[in-house]
C-alpha cells in the first residue's frame, strides 16, 4: 500500500480522497492555489503545498508544479480526483516515467478512451451495441454531411476529446450542419487544444445512464449497477439517483455485462464509467467511457456499501478485487443533488463569502462538502460547493428524505441552487420518474 499520497485536487473531492487515505493510513500531501490556502481541503492533509496562483491552468493543471510538489514531499502516488488533471494522458504518463503511481487507468487507457471516436469503434468491434454515428472521427464538412444524412436528422455533433458538454451541437438539418460543425470543432480546439470530433444519431427524449465499473490489474471486472443522470442542464447533471426508476432485474443485468465487456476490449484498469443512452423502447447504446472518478460516486456508495474511493486506491496499488459480481448487492435507493454557487433562475455564478452554512443531517442524508461558515467561494473554479445525498429503503424513501433535507439546508451570503431542486423534488413528473435528458428544458420552460 502507499505511504504518501499527494491529492492533485481541491474542495469536496480532495476532501473525500484526504479522509479515504487517512482511514487506510496512508498520509496526505494538499496542494493549493494561492486562493484556496485557507481552505478545508488544506486543512485536513498532513502536509501542504502551494503550487501557483488562483488561475487553474497556473495552479492546479500546472504539470511541473503538481509533480514537484510530489517529490519535495516523497509522495508515492497521486490521486487526481475529477476534473483538471485527472484525465490527462500526458500527466499519468509523466508519472509513471517517474515511478510516482497515478491513482487511475493507465496512461494507454486514458488516451485510449479519451478519445470518444476511438472508444466507439474498439467497442463496436466487440459486437456491443454503439449509439449510430461516423465510424470514427470526420475529416471535413462534407463526411459529416454524407453521415449525417446516412444516420437521419436531428444529430448531435460531438468533440472526440470532450466532456461536460463542451464542444457539442444539436443539428435538426442539413443547412445548419456546416455552422454547428465549425462552431463544435472551435469550441473543442479552445476547451480540449484538440478540434477533432464525430457524429451521432440525437435521440428525442433519452434517459442517461451510466454503469460504474473497478477492474483489477488480473483482467478481472465488475459493475455495480446503475446511475440515472438524465437530469442535466446543458450536458451537465443536476440530480443523479440509482437504480434507476425504468431499469429493471434483466436490463440491468444485460446493460452491466455491455459495460463489463466494454471495458475489457481496452483492457481497462481501475475504476470507470461506462456511459449510454436509453431509448423510449429501453434500446441502450454506449457512448463513452470516463476514465476518472465521477461526480456522482457516492450513490453507488450508498447502495452498495462499496468506498469507491478505498476500491480505487487499492486497485491502483495492485490489490486484485475483493468482491465478485455475485456479492454485488443493491440495497435500497439513492438520489444526490449537486448544490451550485448560481442564480438558480439565471445560472450565474454567484462567487463570494458564504456567511451561514448549516447542512442537513439525520438518518440517510449525506452532505460531501468542504465549505463552511466563512468559506469564499471564488471566481475561479467549477461552481459545485457541495453535493447533498439521500439514501432510503425505496425510491419514495429516499426522495422524501431528500426533500427534507434539501428544506433544511441553509447557505446564504451567495445565491445557490438549492431553490431549484426544491423545485424539481416537488415536480409530479419527477416524482413519478417521468424524466428524459430534456426534463429541465421544460422543466424552466413551463
Amino acid at each position: 500500500m502507499f505511504k504518501k499520497v499527494l491529492v492533485a485536487n481541491r474542495g469536496e473531492i480532495a476532501l473525500r480522497v484526504i479522509r479515504a487515505c487517512k482511514e487506510l493510513g496512508i498520509k496526505t500531501v494538499a496542494i493549493h492555489s494561492e486562493a484556496d490556502a485557507l481552505a478545508l481541503h488544506v486543512r485536513a492533509a498532513e502536509e501542504k503545498v502551494c503550487v501557483g496562483p488562483a488561475e487553474s491552468a497556473l495552479s492546479y493543471r500546472n504539470i511541473p508544479n503538481v509533480l514537484s510538489a510530489a517529490e519535495i514531499t516523497g509522495a508515492d502516488a497521486i490521486h487526481p480526483g475529477y476534473g483538471f488533471l485527472s484525465e490527462n494522458a500526458h500527466f499519468a504518463e509523466v508519472c509513471e516515467s517517474i515511478g510516482i503511481k497515478f491513482i487511475g487507468p493507465s496512461s494507454e487507457n486514458i488516451a485510449m478512451m479519451g478519445d470518444k471516436a476511438k472508444a466507439r469503434e474498439i467497442v463496436a468491434r466487440r459486437g456491443l451495441p454503439v449509439t449510430p454515428g461516423s465510424p470514427g472521427e470526420l475529416r471535413s464538412e462534407e463526411d459529416a454531411l454524407q453521415a449525417a444524412q446516412t444516420i437521419g436528422f436531428p444529430v448531435i455533433i460531438k468533440a472526440t476529446a470532450g466532456g461536460g458538454g463542451r464542444g457539442m451541437r444539436v443539428v435538426n438539418k442539413a443547412e445548419d450542419l456546416s455552422r454547428a460543425f465549425q462552431a463544435a470543432q472551435a469550441e473543442a480546439k479552445s476547451t480540449f487544444g484538440n478540434d477533432g470530433v464525430y457524429l451521432e444519431r440525437y435521440f428525442l427524449e433519452p434517459r442517461h445512464i451510466e454503469v460504474q465499473i473497478l477492474a483489477d490489474q488480473h483482467g478481472r471486472v465488475v459493475h455495480l449497477g446503475e446511475r440515472d443522470c438524465s437530469i442535466q442542464r446543458r450536458h451537465q447533471k443536476l440530480v443523479e439517483e440509482t437504480p434507476s426508476p425504468v431499469v429493471d432485474h434483466k436490463l440491468r443485468r444485460e446493460i452491466g455485462r455491455v459495460a463489463v465487456e466494454a471495458v475489457k476490449a481496452a483492457h481497462y484498469r481501475n475504476v470507470g464509467t461506462v456511459e449510454f443512452l436509453l431509448d423510449k423502447d429501453r434500446n441502450f447504446y454506449f457512448m463513452e467511457v470516463n476514465t476518472r472518478i465521477q461526480v456522482e460516486h457516492p450513490i453507488t456508495e450508498m447502495v452498495t456499501g462499496i468506498d469507491l474511493i478505498k476500491e480505487q486506491i487499492r486497485l491502483a496499488a495492485g490489490h486484485p478485487l475483493s468482491i465478485r459480481q455475485q456479492d454485488v448487492v443493491l440495497t435500497g435507493h439513492s438520489m444526490e443533488c449537486r448544490i451550485n454557487a448560481e442564480d438558480p433562475e439565471k445560472f450565474t455564478p454567484s462567487p463570494g463569502m458564504i456567511t451561514k452554512y448549516s447542512p442537513p443531517g439525520g438518518f440517510g442524508v449525506r452532505v460531501d462538502s468542504a465549505m463552511e461558515s466563512g468559506s469564499v467561494v471564488v471566481p475561479y473554479y467549477d461552481s459545485m460547493i457541495a453535493k447533498l445525498i439521500t439514501h432510503g429503503r425505496d425510491r419514495q424513501e429516499s426522495m422524501a428524505r431528500m426533500k427534507r433535507a434539501l428544506g433544511e439546508f441553509v447557505i446564504e451570503g451567495i445565491k445557490t441552487t438549492l431553490p431549484l431542486h426544491r423545485r424539481i423534488l416537488d415536480d409530479s413528473d419527477f416524482q413519478k420518474g417521468h424524466v428524459s435528458t430534456t426534463f429541465l428544458d421544460r422543466f424552466l420552460a413551463g
